[in-house]
């Protein structure tokens, strides 16, 4: 079983009458909740006859359950009236940290959550394995590309999964079960086709119109399913940093994939020796230093404040800008091994941007495919190793 970074803030999160655990299928929602609160009663709403009973007599099914502890509950998302039901057990028992709930699909969640629990449940994220939780649990690969093409689902490491049979299968199952559930998508061959056409556009600005020409679906279409890709954590939207740049920056937002060995199965990426070598593999380890980065923010129980900046024409861009509520850090990635003096041409020229625009700056960090780390005033490399701890070093004030 691994340790996984969001526990302590599980136990700050039982002032809550309600703790909502959302995330992916497979990311150790369920391991994490049952080691977690150990004395809960579990259930699981995957189970059709558990589901049937909270559906038809969910009077009965919070008696069968009642105890001093608290319940677990499952997937709650297939059950969406429950919440109105939990909210009155809640109100009228005031018991906290007793209903921990663990689900899939954030958008019929937040929905519900909106109308039944506001102000009732502190909702928090996991995600699949974070390059910490790897390098603490003694996981991580020799390279960077065996990492990234294996992925970070836990079951690669705790069952010796081959990544070649776990991601078919996953997408699979995510288009026949959670597809279906969370819209009407009549044409599945089409959105298999939609979601390679996003993983083909890895680390780049997100024009649906120009998919739209390419694929031959309509643009609504398009927004409808990317949605779909969005609330069930597979692809996420990094948006660009406007504050004090608004008239300069480009305003569509970038794709990524929230997990690697999942966009490697998509772009038919067999082994770790062929990501080596693909045309992608840039953006490819730009998406795992961005995916990581908002992973270590979900783990202290925050929003990833992670944005990108390019102005519009495109004379400059950096990759990556965290934005830690009194500084901004600037971040170019580089899959390469070795840092090269061009390197840091696009960070000095936003810097002095930002300069002029009166931003407070904190370092400005090239994060990188080769293995040493080092930093000076201003400066500081990151090798990919290294990059496990960024969030916890400038929070701390001890960036490198």
């Amino acid at each position: 079983m691994f340790n996984r970074d969001l526990e302590p803030i599980l136990q700050e999160y039982t002032r809550f009458p309600v703790i909502a655990i959302l995330g992916p299928r497979q990311s150790g929602k369920t391991t994490l909740a049952i080691k977690a609160f150990k004395n809960h009663v579990y259930t699981s709403f995957e189970d059709p006859k558990t589901r049937e009973l909270a559906e038809n007599e969910p009077e009965k099914f919070f008696g069968l359950y009642q105890n001093d502890h608290g319940i677990i509950i499952d997937e709650f998302q297939n059950v969406p009236k429950i919440l109105s039901y939990i909210q009155l057990e809640v109100d009228t028992k005031k018991r906290p940290g007793y209903f921990v709930l663990t689900g899939s699909q954030n958008f019929l969640m937040n929905q519900g959550i909106s109308q039944s629990l506001a102000g009732r449940v502190g909702i928090l994220t996991l995600l699949p394995l974070s390059l910490n939780e790897m390098n603490e649990s003694k996981l991580t690969p020799k390279s960077v590309d065996e990492l990234i093409f294996k992925g970070f689902y836990p079951r690669i490491y705790s069952e010796s999964f081959p990544p070649d049979q776990l991601y078919p299968s996953y997408i699979q199952t995510y288009i026949e079960r959670d597809v279906r559930q969370l819209s009407n998508v009549g044409d599945l061959n089409a959105f298999k086709k939609f979601v390679k056409l996003c993983a083909g556009r890895v680390g780049q600005i997100l024009n649906l119109s120009e998919l739209a020409g390419v694929s031959g679906m309509s643009v609504p279409t398009m927004q409808r399913w990317l949605s779909i890709l969005e609330a069930s954590y597979i692809v996420f939207l990094l948006q660009p940093y406007a504050n004090n740049f608004s008239r300069r920056i480009i305003r569509h937002p970038k794709i990524y994939f929230y997990d690697m060995g999942i966009l490697c199965y998509l772009l038919d990426i067999e082994s770790p020796e062929r990501l080596a070598i693909d045309r992608l593999r840039g953006s490819i380890f730009e998406n795992f230093v961005i995916a990581d980065l908002c992973k270590q923010y979900f783990n202290i129980g925050k929003q990833p404040p992670v944005y990108f900046w390019r102005d519009k024409n495109g004379a400059i861009e950096v990759d990556c800008i965290v934005d830690d509520g009194r500084k901004l850090f600037p971040i170019e990635i580089k899959s390469g091994e070795s840092i090269a003096l061009d390197f840091f041409s696009n960070l000095k020229k936003w810097n002095a941007l930002a300069h002029a625009a009166a931003i407070p700056l904190g370092k400005s960090f090239i994060a990188y495919g080769g293995e040493k780390s080092q930093g000076w005033d201003d400066w500081a490399t990151i090798g990919w190793r290294d990059l496990g701890l960024f969030v916890k070093q400038i929070r701390d004030g001890k960036p490198v």
